[in-house]
């Protein structure tokens, strides 16, 4: 139900009144009202369920996954041994991080026969359709049932967000565990100062989820604090006493939920409960990392430390669909400007959305913080985006109504949606990898912007190499004796998981009879060998197996 549409019905009914029907004119009644627009947001999830279901074998175990799983590992070990065996604290700086997704798939491994990372990709990728599913229906509680399944659409044909569900197991656990809590602080700032016990329960769970993966869900402290602001009655703006009472009494019925909050924090995130402010310097540590790690930006190769200010905003343009990137500036726009024609408790929710995507964003950009890997570490702006693109794209809808620009503009936005889609299809199982126009796809973005950080092109590079050895050397590549040395840009125990047992890693990349290495960062061109296989989407080259054979042999003639 919309702001409008409950301000409405809160006048005819109250809160709490129950209107008794038999039970077939109750079905009969909810038939009626069921909108066109939730039924299709049902078969959205739907399809995307089967996707998952279908597709989630078809992606590459990422660099970070291995040892994630180890610390899941040494989380469980912990508990198991009372708390004596402290290794997990010893694992380079995980201890920084929570363990809630890696402790559920280390337990879940034990019951589950499914290989652990194939485990870990079906949990991650369903994680990522629920945060979809919380974005929709906040979206749908500010705007309607379109415009929640306009932000259901966004973010599933947005690549950065359906192509990085399936092995980010950090950071997509996170902006789901964020959008699921931002829908449950909309519902609670909707009744403040007394907000539902179900929402703020909610709440507490799913935001005690966020700080149990990544301390960045201390942000959902302060949202709460912002949607307290927002939410004062104006009659009491003019009253310091009436506001100073009305936030007062909301904050105590809210601490409840931060309570919870804290309970789950400290149960998956060992090192929190270690000290009461370890959660703050977790917090100060992230923004003072500094590893020796190159990132590129329209073909400058930086350190993390000396990033441009502007180089998470520059993604979010280059990375983000431009529809999506429209209608969340339509419903920031409309928000701000439009006042006649739009219910005041619809402005505030579209402020607290805003102030969801715009604010970390902002603190990036002020304070010069490290960043690299392109949006990696900025996924949870994304769901507020898109809530927002459903919102804005929907007043576009809804103010076009009857004229003749509203057949054009529902045609833009379903062949905008449609053409998304195609892309993503297209660079299957490599999605994250999309840019939109801007810089004219992934042909323009290729060697300028960082594309597969994770080298998730290994399996398919290590088949090309297979397919290559079984059409030029059949009888050695059959020869259980007979074996290869095969280097790579990238982390070993991918390559080790994929191979067969006749191609061995080589430490050392120049002495390898081949060299497997993605575009990404001109890795490739530290190899002068000949190219036999070529990883490529949508006519771009992804990555090469290159044989060093002759150019070895030539090194050692020389």
């Amino acid at each position: 139900m919309t702001d409008l549409a409950r301000e409405r019905v809160d006048e005819v009914l109250p809160r709490h009144a129950v209107v008794r029907l038999p039970l077939l004119g109750r079905l009969r009644d909810a038939a009626r009202r069921f909108d066109p627009f939730d039924l299709a947001s049902l078969v959205l999830l739907a399809v995307l369920f089967v996707l998952v279901a279908t597709t989630f074998r078809d992606y590459a175990i990422t660099n970070d996954e291995w040892i994630q799983h180890r610390y899941g590992e040494l989380i469980v070990a912990y508990y198991r041994s009372g708390f004596a065996d402290r290794s997990v604290f010893q694992l380079d700086n995980l201890y920084l991080y929570g363990g809630l997704f890696d402790t559920a798939a280390i337990l879940l491994s034990h019951v589950v026969p499914m290989d652990v990372f194939d485990l870990r990709h079906l949990m991650c990728a369903l994680i990522g359709v629920g945060g979809l599913a919380s974005a929709m229906a906040t979206a749908r509680m500010i705007g309607g049932p379109r415009a929640g399944l306009i932000a259901g659409v966004a973010l599933a044909v947005c690549g950065s967000w359906y192509g990085t569900m399936f092995h980010h197991s950090k950071d997509i656990p996170l902006a789901a565990a964020m959008a699921g809590a931002l829908y449950f602080l909309m519902r609670c700032a909707r009744d403040l100062p007394n907000p539902r016990t179900r929402d703020v329960v909610g709440f507490g769970l799913l935001t005690g989820a966020a700080l149990g993966i990544k301390v960045l869900g201390l942000l959902l402290v302060g949202y709460a604090g912002i949607a307290v602001l927002l939410s004062i009655p104006g009659p009491y703006l003019r009253d310091l006493r009436q506001a100073s009472a009305f936030v007062l009494r909301s904050l105590l019925r809210l601490a409840p939920a931060l309570v919870i909050a804290y309970m789950v924090m400290i149960v998956t995130w060992p090192w929190s409960a270690l000290a009461p402010l370890n959660p703050i310097r977790g917090l100060f540590s992230f923004g003072e990392f500094h590893y020796n790690i190159r990132t590129v930006l329209d073909g400058t190769v930086y350190r993390m430390a000396t990033i441009p200010r502007l180089y998470v905003p520059a993604y979010i343009v280059i990375k983000l669909p431009l529809l999506m990137l429209a209608g969340a500036a339509v419903a920031m726009a409309w928000a701000a400007i439009a006042r006649a024609g739009m219910p005041s408790r619809a402005r505030r929710r579209i402020a607290m959305v805003a102030f969801a995507a715009l604010f970390p964003v902002l603190c990036e950009v002020v304070s010069h913080g490290p960043a690299f890997c392109g949006l990696r570490h900025f996924l949870f702006i994304i769901p507020p985006l898109a809530i927002l693109a459903g919102v804005g794209l929907d007043l576009l809808l809804m103010q076009t109504r009857g004229r003749w620009l509203s057949v054009p503009l529902a045609a833009v936005i379903v062949a905008g949606f449609s053409w998304n889609a195609v892309t993503l299809a297209r660079l299957h199982p490599y999605e994250y990898l999309v840019f939109n126009p801007l810089v004219g796809g992934i042909a323009g973005a290729s060697r300028r912007y960082a594309m597969d950080y994770w080298f998730t092109i290994m399996p398919e590079a290590v088949d090309g190499l297979e397919a290559y050895l079984d059409r030029t050397e059949p009888a050695e590549a059959h020869d259980p004796f007979h074996s290869y040395t095969v280097a790579i840009c990238g982390e070993r125990a991918s390559f080790v998981r994929k191979a067969k047992p006749h191609l061995h890693w080589a430490e050392v990349w120049e002495t390898a009879d081949f060299f497997i290495a993605p575009t990404q960062m001109n890795c490739d061109r530290d190899s002068d060998g000949k190219v036999v296989a070529t990883v490529r989407r949508m006519g771009v080259p992804l990555g090469y197996v290159k044989d060093q054979r002759a150019t070895r042999r030539g090194r050692r003639t020389g």
